[in-house]
C-alpha cells in the first residue's frame, strides 16, 4: 500500500502528460486540415481574407488569436502557392509542467498548383 501511495502521483503526472501530448496531436492535425483548406483556396481565388477565412474555418477546434495564415505564392496559372498555418498550443494540464514547456509553436504547410491566371 505504501508503494503504491508513492506510485500514484507519479503515474498520474505521466498519464496527464500523455494526454496532452494527445491534444496537441489532435491540433497538429486540424493545423494540416487547415493548411490543405488554404491552399485549396488560394489555388482558385487571389483574395487574402477569404483564403484566411477558410484556413481557420477548416481547424474550428483551435483559437483564431493564436493561429496565423501566411501565403507563399509565385508566378500565376500553374505555379506552385503555398499556405503555411501556425499555432501556439498551450500544455492545459498545469501539473505536468515540468514534463513538457508551457506553450509548443505547431506549423503545417500545404502547396497546390494555382487554377487562375
Amino acid at each position: 500500500m505504501v508503494e503504491f501511495a508513492l506510485v500514484l502521483p507519479l503515474l498520474l503526472l505521466v498519464v496527464l502528460a500523455i494526454v496532452q501530448v494527445g491534444v496537441l496531436a489532435r491540433d497538429e492535425l486540424l493545423l494540416v486540415q487547415a493548411a490543405r483548406a488554404g491552399a485549396r483556396e488560394a489555388a482558385v481565388r487571389s483574395d487574402q481574407a477569404a483564403i484566411s477565412a477558410a484556413a481557420l474555418d477548416a481547424a474550428p477546434g483551435l483559437d483564431p488569436e493564436r493561429t496565423s495564415v501566411a501565403i507563399d505564392r509565385t508566378g500565376s496559372l500553374g505555379d506552385p502557392v503555398a499556405v503555411t498555418v501556425t499555432y501556439v498550443g498551450r500544455v492545459a494540464a498545469p501539473l505536468a509542467g515540468w514534463l513538457l514547456p508551457p506553450e509548443v509553436s505547431l506549423s503545417a504547410t500545404a502547396t497546390m498548383r494555382q487554377e487562375f491566371g
